[in-house]
């Protein structure tokens, strides 16, 4: 809940909560409100109440492991999703924990073949380098580049998903207990389409088995950048994950990268997200 939607839950002001949250551990409620947060914690979810006293411990150990499951196809654009669970996960530079709902994310990148029954479904314009509104025959299994903000988002709705949050894509990259690149803790370029390691341009988005996430997800290093849904100030979205121009440094899963939503480039994509189905 928003804070201003946590006060009226509780039937306070959201001055009150503002107070609270200032004031940390040092505050003492009043009976009635006392009352009130133990009543509404009592009245959650069993799911609820174990995400709030993970938390509440900062218990990292806690933190649900991984249960892998078998990709499956969506139903409109025929790509292979996983399921990445419920659950804790170790989110930003500080490993801060955060917990997300269960989602499905794409395990490849949107690919050219995707995006061109995608324009053959809608009319949506065709990318810049395609021509006669067909993409160059050996770049099939390649990421679709040249793409807005608007057109990753046109393609989501579509396909009846979304783009992921940037907290979405993180856990599919790191895992719930944060791991620094999607492969582990070793800092290899060679896992990645990178500039230090790739051919300078796109590849196809099965080419690097031994840099896939926890999850089985392709390409979260390297590559493409991918468009999120988070916008980080009016009109720019966050990128993530670098791309075949970027440095490894700036493939880091938790690097921060964003671009005006009509931004177009032949280093970013975008994959899609969705509920469990």
């Amino acid at each position: 809940m928003s804070l201003r939607e946590f006060a009226a839950h509780l039937g306070i002001s959201d001055r009150m909560v503002s107070k609270w949250e200032a004031a940390g551990e040092q505050i003492h409620p009043r009976p009635v409100n006392q009352a009130a947060l133990d009543t509404s914690l009592a009245q959650s979810s069993a799911e609820v109440r174990r995400r709030f006293e993970v938390l509440l411990a900062g218990d990292a150990a806690a933190i649900d492991t991984i249960h892998l499951t078998q990709p499956v196809r969506h139903p409109v654009d025929g790509k292979q999703m996983v399921l990445v669970e419920a659950g804790l996960f170790l989110q930003g530079p500080n490993n801060d924990p955060h917990w997300l709902p269960a989602f499905y994310l794409d395990v490849y990148p949107t690919t050219n073949a995707d995006y061109a029954r995608f324009i053959a479904a809608t009319g949506h314009a065709a990318p810049q380098g395609w021509t006669d509104g067909t993409y160059p025959a050996r770049l099939g299994n390649h990421p679709v580049v040249f793409v807005t903000w608007h057109d990753a988002a046109a393609y989501a709705e579509w396909s009846h998903k979304g783009l992921p949050t940037s907290a979405q894509w993180e856990k599919a990259a790191r895992g719930p207990l944060g791991k620094t690149y999607p492969w582990g803790t070793s800092a290899s370029a060679a896992k990645c389409n990178c500039r230090d390691n790739g051919p300078g341009e796109t590849t196809a988005v099965d080419c690097y088995p031994s840099g896939t996430s926890p999850y089985g997800v392709y390409d979260l290093c390297g590559n493409v950048w991918e468009w999120t849904s988070h916008p980080s100030t009016p009109g720019r979205y966050e990128l993530k994950g670098g791309a075949f121009t970027s440095p490894f440094a700036r493939a880091t899963p938790t690097a921060f990268n964003d671009a005006s939503s009509k931004m177009l480039d032949d280093d970013t994509g975008f994959r899609c997200v969705a509920p469990e189905f």
